[in-house]
């Protein structure tokens, strides 16, 4: 069975390649799609290759793709269903790396410490701060999945009251485990301190973050979003943050790498991050680790973990 794997030049192509010839041995890995056709029954991508009909019509033979991430909004689901070909990613191996960047950027916000870096480096040196703890604050969690709920887990420990809004609610079972309180959206965004995004990117999500939502929101409140950049609309942000003073932790953006020159990377009130807030050492091993397996499973004739079943 040809097997074809294509990766973004900047990982560490010579150590994959190593660590899956051991495993499985012959599969072909390349960091470029500059061929007219290739016979690969199976291809592997990850969420920074576009993989849309153009795309897929290079590969006549074509039966799995597998998604070595946990989005795949970068792949014509539709198109890739109309020629009956199964679709998998890995929707588990992040989540512990993006909940604890969640938790990094929403510390960095409480405790001033973009301002006291910054005062210390101009040689000043702050007596009285006006930092906060997470312990009491309102936590708003929108989109409970497997990162929402490894999130909650996390959140425990520091103390916050933590509620929630997702389009299929948890069992009365798991809200009482972890003590979370189920709200509607806008009942989430008005009542909490910090909001956490954590949704796929879908018709019904696209800009859902909008003047009006942000409008609900608390003054002096946080908002992270570490789930796609498509989700908020960038000009009602900037003004939710110079009206509201709203603070954000971004690690998402419309475009990758973003448009520089806009206004948001001029205001005081965000943190930035390159799309990397699922990017760590452990989770990348866990992606490679499951996405061998999964290959495993599909040349074995079985079914490979994580289909996917619905349109996006």
């Amino acid at each position: 069975m040809k097997i074809l794997v294509i990766l973004p030049a900047f990982l560490p192509i010579e150590d994959i390649r190593k660590t899956v010839d051991q495993i499985m041995p012959g599969i072909e890995i390349r960091t470029d799609m500059d061929f007219e056709k290739h016979d690969a029954e199976v291809v592997v991508i990850t969420t920074f290759t576009r993989f849309g009909k153009d795309e897929i019509d290079k590969f006549p033979n074509l039966k799995f793709l597998q998604v070595s991430s946990t989005g795949y909004n970068n792949v014509d689901v539709k198109y890739l269903k109309s020629r009956n070909i199964i679709l998998s990613n890995i929707p588990r191996a992040n989540k512990d790396a993006v909940a604890e960047h969640v938790i990094a950027m929403v510390l960095a916000f409480l405790k001033n410490l973009i301002f006291f870096d910054k005062e210390i480096r101009s040689g000043e040196w702050p007596v009285l701060t006006n930092s906060t703890e997470l312990n009491g604050k309102i936590f708003g969690i929108v989109g409970m999945g497997a990162i929402g709920i490894k999130l909650v887990q996390k959140l425990i420990p520091f103390g916050p009251g933590i509620v929630y809004y997702d389009v299929k609610r948890l069992s009365a079972q798991d809200e009482e485990l972890y003590g979370l309180t189920y709200m509607g959206l806008e009942e989430v965004l008005k009542n909490s301190d910090i909001i956490s995004v954590h949704l796929p990117l879908t018709e019904s999500t696209l800009k859902l973050f909008d003047d009006r939502h942000f409008s609900m929101m608390k003054d002096n409140s946080i908002f992270i979003n570490t789930s796609r950049g498509e989700i908020m609309d960038e000009d009602a942000l900037i003004n939710a943050i110079k009206t509201k003073n709203i603070y954000a932790g971004i690690d998402v953006y419309s475009r990758e790498p973003p448009d520089f020159s806009s206004e948001l990377f001029k205001l005081d009130n965000v943190i930035f991050s390159p799309h990397i807030a699922g990017v760590t050492v452990e989770s990348q091993q866990r992606f490679l680790q499951e996405t061998i397996g999964n290959l495993i499973k599909y040349t074995q004739g079985l079914e490979p973990l994580y289909k996917i079943k619905g349109d996006l």
